[in-house]
């Protein structure tokens, strides 16, 4: 069967941020399901931000070996001799879970060195673009009906982030009916997720970008107000959008890191929530202090977000 990886020319890793990996179609053996594993024939895959931070070797455990990509989804074509009721389990057709290693525990991974997200990277050794895969039978969900195979090789890395960090960490009452969310940087894939799911919940939602286009698009999808973070005083033009009784912002979902954690947690309520996530570079907080400090200050609560395992996805039905 074929299947993608990076790869360079003189088989050495180039320097981090300088290099831009070639991809490389190669042919590889079928695996074979084993134990409770399925053999899954993948019917799509979707790219992310990380896919182009590893072709840049901006990602840790970069390796030409490892297959490219996290989201998928497939169609199970057989199983392994442990599976229970293996029948039912043909011809399904599945989203797969993009990471292992974090199973229960809502604060975060079981282990410190047990989580792994799949593709190009020497941690997991598995990844989506190619024809087959095998994954244990506790690594895959069922996909809803009403998404196509794009849209749902789409949704695992992007929505379960912005879940995580919406309801599981914020909290039930402060991403529902009543609460007031800022969800920063909108437009790329985890702040749209978010967006979408809060609205769904009845938060009133705002955004920030650098693009009018962008927020007006987002108020179209559910958000309350925008502002341009470029503008000069775009924290007040913020607040003065804010419904009546409502002085500041029970959450903030951000992925870029800062200076808007510096502004961001002046308009935070008394211990609420700032949550971040993506791959940040280290200049943007070359300490943790520079980043728990100024939260600590305002009494706001922070969390550094990755990635969460996959959990029934009837939640999203009809927000996508």
């Amino acid at each position: 069967m074929h299947a993608i990886t990076i790869t360079s020319e003189d088989g050495k890793f180039g320097k981090p941020g300088q290099v831009y990996y070639p991809l490389s179609l190669r042919s590889v053996p079928m695996p074979t399901p084993k134990g409770t594993e399925l053999l899954i024939k993948l019917t799509a895959a979707s790219l992310n931000h990380r896919d182009l931070f590893i072709r840049k070797h901006l990602y840790p455990g970069t390796c030409f070996e490892t297959v490219l990509l996290s989201d998928g989804v497939g169609i199970v074509a057989s199983t392994g001799p442990d599976v229970p009721h293996a029948q039912s389990w043909v011809n399904k057709r599945v989203i797969l879970n993009p990471a292992t290693g974090w199973k229960d525990a809502p604060d975060g991974p079981e282990s410190a060195t047990g989580f792994r997200i799949m593709g190009g990277t020497s941690l997991y050794d598995k990844g989506t673009l190619q024809e087959y895969i095998t994954l244990d039978m506790s690594e895959v969900e069922e996909a809803p009906e009403h998404l196509s195979d794009a849209e749902a090789a789409a949704l695992p890395l992007t929505g379960l982030t912005a879940w995580r960090a919406l309801v599981t960490k914020a909290g039930e009452a402060n991403s529902s009916t009543g609460a007031a969310i800022l969800v920063t940087g909108i437009g790329g894939g985890v702040a749209l997720m978010a967006l979408r799911f809060a609205a769904a919940r009845g938060a009133d939602v705002y955004v920030t970008s650098s693009s009018e286009e962008k927020i007006k698009q987002a108020v179209e999808l559910g958000a309350r107000g925008g502002v341009n973070y470029k503008e000069t005083g775009w924290e007040k033009k913020l607040m003065g959008m804010l419904p009546n009784g409502k002085t500041k912002f029970d959450a903030i979902i951000d992925g870029a890191g800062g200076e808007v954690v510096e502004k961001g947690v002046k308009l935070l309520k008394v211990r609420r929530f700032f949550l971040l996530y993506a791959h940040f570079k280290l200049w943007v907080f070359p300490s943790p202090h520079l980043l728990i400090l100024p939260c600590r200050a305002c009494e706001v609560k922070t969390h550094l977000l990755s990635y969460l395992p996959l959990c029934s996805l009837s939640i999203y039905r009809g927000l996508i």
